[in-house]
């Protein structure tokens, strides 16, 4: 790979035109991954497909997730004929949390912790291998923590003094009415907990269904403030755990 110019790549691209992003960006790395797990994900996956067969994909898994969350990531590999790498928690540091913890610790004291373990770890350990990531990130997802986001940035969260991570965000500026709209129009596979009211898809205890008109991120943690309603997967103040 040659030296990547962010800024160049910025300017030669407009943030409506996604799968523009994505080709682009499959163009300037060879070691990049799309980061699946929701509707959002799939959308990239599908454009992404379209211009290159080796396209690669990690999920994960958490321990927690859906039963229908599971046959989802299985449907999608069928469909788009391609591997998924599919990153776990560190046994060690699971089993020592869970067992000083419980299983639902985050009712009581919040749940940055378990996803610290859970989500953000492993994560870490698949972007250390990277030198870029596609997220299915859009800013109406979470106004009080995702109001701005880049199509194209330096992640400042998983980038080290050895290596600088770039992340890219085609779908940015679309809404959830651009997602559905592209899915339907694309015959795209889906979450089947979407039929059952779920907007927002995360772990089981963590997720619920929303009612009409409910913001989707109602959903996740509604025991908790809006501001607190991130993993620690996409924001530059990473979770602190004693893994970390």
């Amino acid at each position: 790979m040659s030296t990547f110019d962010l800024t160049s790549f910025v300017a030669n691209n407009v943030e409506d035109e996604a799968q523009k992003i994505i080709h682009n960006a499959m163009k300037e790395f060879d070691n990049i991954a799309i980061s699946f797990s929701g509707a959002e994900d799939v959308v990239l996956i599908d454009m992404a497909v379209k211009a290159n067969k080796n396209v690669k994909v990690f999920s994960l898994d958490t321990g927690r997730l859906h039963a229908e969350t599971y046959r989802f990531i299985d449907q999608v590999r069928k469909h788009y004929n391609i591997e998924i790498d599919i990153l776990s928690p560190n046994n060690e540091a699971l089993e020592n949390f869970t067992r000083e913890k419980g299983l639902f610790s985050f009712f009581e004291d919040g749940h940055k912790e378990c996803c610290g373990i859970r989500k953000v770890q492993p994560l870490k350990r698949k972007l250390a291998t990277l030198d870029a990531w596609i997220t299915g990130q859009r800013k109406d997802q979470s106004p009080g923590t995702r109001n701005v986001l880049a199509f194209a940035e330096v992640d400042s969260a998983f980038s080290s003094d050895e290596k600088t991570l770039y992340k890219f965000n085609p779908l940015a500026n679309w809404s959830s009415e651009d997602v559905w709209n592209y899915i339907k129009m694309f015959d795209v596979p889906y979450n089947e907990l979407h039929s059952k009211g779920f907007v927002s898809i995360g772990c089981e205890p963590c997720t619920r269904a929303v009612l009409p008109n409910q913001h989707e991120r109602e959903g996740r943690w509604w025991w908790e403030e809006s501001e607190h309603k991130e993993c620690g997967l996409h924001i530059g103040n990473l979770i602190p755990t004693a893994q970390q």
